[in-house]
């Protein structure tokens, strides 16, 4: 890193003692920007690296609910409002018992380059909760998402900050979430959240868009080699929105989907996975990877080892942050991986990074390559903006669009740089550079 950058750094480790997964996010960021700093002095000067570093509004709050019992519980809410330079703060909920400050701050982070290199006029933030609605009833999980509004909703608004949905948050809860939002402020305010029901303000191809969109990311990246994903062995982590929706688009292109995962084990299915299945399992019967072993025959449990043991031609990690560390990507390069696209936020620790990097595999970030969820929520306001419910062929074709847009201005970035082929460094400093000459624009603020 660049001494002058790891000034920066050191400063934000001092102020922001704890947070593993937020220096991580930072650090990584930091490192792709020193020639941004030779060509543009004037950021240092300005303190825009520590302007963007630190968030414009953290919020942390209570959120008491009851029990089917009768038992009360308390558990702390998170909203990290990071950057508003262009647009309202727009990013996910998460509820996980893993939530702290550190992670809403990396993904709060990580959220402000996604969003720019969308082209659309959101700024970043996140959210969430310590809560785990794995286990819970509907009507727990409804009292508990009341509270969580109860508090968050004077935070909210469709020019000032938009949440969407993340681990442990879909349909169901943000349903309960604008329900308590409209009944508070009487207000019918369809932009406020995004990832609604179709029947209710939502968007068609918002549940299947990241995971769609990290696809044609790595179909992109292929094509810059004279592939396709036609014929290709993928593998895909997790089993959640976006790796049902990534696996469906892979095969959708031709390609091989031979095992998904979730925090129980892996399944391999050399056969390919059965989609409806997987769905049926997944989204209605909320079961686990062994109930999918159990009704199909050509698929095994994964007792030992890692799901990135497998050979595949594509690696889809599509779960959790730092889910694949170096060690597995020794093993994905040795087994021949030409492609590794992240679906999921951070799922790469930088010495898995740096191995694909070094060995020549395409890599994308997940601030490039997941960008397709945010997208569509951002297209979802759009049509809340104008009453209108836009068909799953047109908001597929600009969603498509959209992140052929973004492959291609990240690798533009990395070539103008003198990096070709380096997404990371690309997508850091396309998506840091439109933030930085916004918020010149503003003045001190």
């Amino acid at each position: 890193m660049d001494q002058k950058l790891e000034r920066v750094y050191e400063s934000v480790i001092a102020r922001n003692p704890g947070e593993a997964e937020f220096h991580q996010a930072v650090r990584e960021v930091l490192e792709s920007l020193g020639p941004v700093i030779d060509r543009h002095p004037e950021y240092l000067e300005m303190k825009m690296l520590e302007r963007i570093c630190e968030p414009e509004r953290q919020i942390i709050f209570r959120v008491p609910w009851m029990d089917d019992k009768g038992e009360v519980h308390i558990n702390r809410g998170f909203r990290v409002e990071f950057n508003s330079a262009l647009g309202p703060y727009k990013g996910g909920l998460r509820f996980h018992p893993s939530v702290y400050l550190g992670v809403i701050k990396f993904l709060g982070f990580e959220q402000i380059f996604k969003n720019s290199l969308t082209g659309l006029p959101i700024g970043g933030g996140k959210g969430g909760s310590d809560f785990d609605p794995r286990g819970k009833s509907d009507s727990e999980v409804m009292r508990f998402c009341q509270s969580f509004m109860t508090e968050l909703y004077r935070h909210l608004g469709e020019y000032t900050d938009v949440p969407a949905g993340d681990i442990g948050v879909g349909g169901r809860e943000i349903g309960f979430m604008f329900g308590q939002y409209k009944r508070i402020t009487n207000r019918y305010e369809s932009g406020v959240l995004t990832g609604k029901g179709i029947g209710w303000g939502g968007s068609l191809v918002r549940t299947e868009a990241t995971g769609y969109g990290t696809v044609v990311f790595a179909e992109e990246m292929l094509k810059t080699r004279g592939e396709t994903l036609d014929g290709k062995r993928v593998m895909v982590s997790g089993s959640g929105n976006v790796a049902i929706y990534a696996s469906e688009k892979a095969a959708q292109l031709g390609a091989t989907v031979v095992g998904f995962s979730d925090s129980s084990g892996f399944v391999v299915d050399e056969a390919g996975i059965d989609l409806d299945l997987l769905k049926q399992i997944k989204e209605i019967e909320r079961g686990r990877v062994s109930d999918y072993v159990e009704r199909r025959s050509s698929a095994k449990l994964g007792a030992n080892g890692s799901i990135w043991d497998v050979p595949v031609d594509v690696a889809l990690p599509c779960a959790t942050q730092n889910e694949l560390n170096g060690d597995q990507a020794a093993t994905l390069i040795r087994n021949g991986v030409k492609v590794v696209a992240e679906g999921a936020n951070m799922p790469t620790t930088p010495e898995g990074v740096h191995l694909f990097q070094e060995a020549g595999v395409l890599f994308a970030p997940g601030k490039a390559a997941n960008a397709g969820g945010v997208a569509t929520s951002a297209l979802e306001m759009q049509q809340n903006a104008s009453r209108d419910l836009w068909s799953f062929e047109y908001t597929e074709d600009r969603l498509t669009d959209i992140m052929k847009n973004i492959h291609e201005q990240v690798a533009a970035t990395a070539d103008s740089y003198g990096r070709p082929g380096d997404y990371v460094m690309g997508a850091n400093i396309a998506g840091f550079e439109k933030v930085a000459k916004a918020i010149q624009a503003f003045g001190l603020v």
